[in-house]
């Protein structure tokens, strides 16, 4: 008789509260981009780890960057802070990068930005927070700045240095007088040096 137990099981949504559903979602996430990297992790692995379909997946979260940029706790849509980066020009992007990314630890988003950071360099998530930097952040960048072919993610993890130098020294170990200072001048204190690192010839 149909609806007895022992028939096929239904896929789909499951029975059960939403967000119970969602953060099963997560944790899979979770655990499979903290072992396999972002690249090797597909949406349906995560899906058939949670025990829901793909398509659940994308309901909750749409794209796999973004399943991954909320299993790692980054309250902030990457696509829309890159969108500035792809739209200036490359001469600019030296001072752009520190522009778009640095205001953004110092208003509401950023306390669940630090608390990502710290969890990061703790060691929780190190691995993801790593994979969100290269595959994701970085990458975007290196693409623009590829000359001589090969060495854009160089160029790009050299930006890196300096924001996340910035950041840390700002917002977790608070280091007096530098967080203290006026953003703006942070900002056009190390721009220049950005821009050599993305334009400019590097030793090699």
């Amino acid at each position: 008789m149909a609806g007895t137990h022992g028939g096929p099981k239904r896929r789909g949504r499951p029975s059960g509260p939403a967000g119970d559903t969602r953060e099963r979602i997560l944790a899979s996430a979770r655990d499979l981009f903290a072992r396999n990297g972002m690249a090797a992790t597909s949406v349906r692995a995560v899906a058939a780890a949670a025990g829901v379909d793909a398509a659940l997946v994308h309901h909750y979260f749409g794209t796999k960057k973004n399943l991954f940029t909320a299993a790692i706790d980054i309250p902030v849509d990457p696509d829309v802070v890159l969108e500035r980066v792809r739209a200036v020009p490359l001469d600019e992007l030296g001072r752009t990068i520190p522009s778009v990314v640095l205001p953004l630890w110092e208003y509401e988003a950023g306390a669940g930005m630090k608390a990502a950071l710290r969890s990061a360099l703790a060691g929780d998530r190190i691995a993801m927070f790593e994979d969100f930097l290269r595959e994701i952040v970085l990458a975007e960048v290196a693409r623009r700045v590829d000359d001589p072919p090969g060495f854009g993610i160089v160029r790009a993890e050299f930006v890196a240095t300096q924001v996340l130098g910035v950041v840390v020294a700002r917002h977790i170990v608070e280091l007096e007088p530098f967080a203290s200072l006026p953003l703006e001048q942070i900002i056009d204190t190390i721009a220049p040096n950005l821009q050599r690192y993305l334009t400019a010839d590097l030793p090699r």
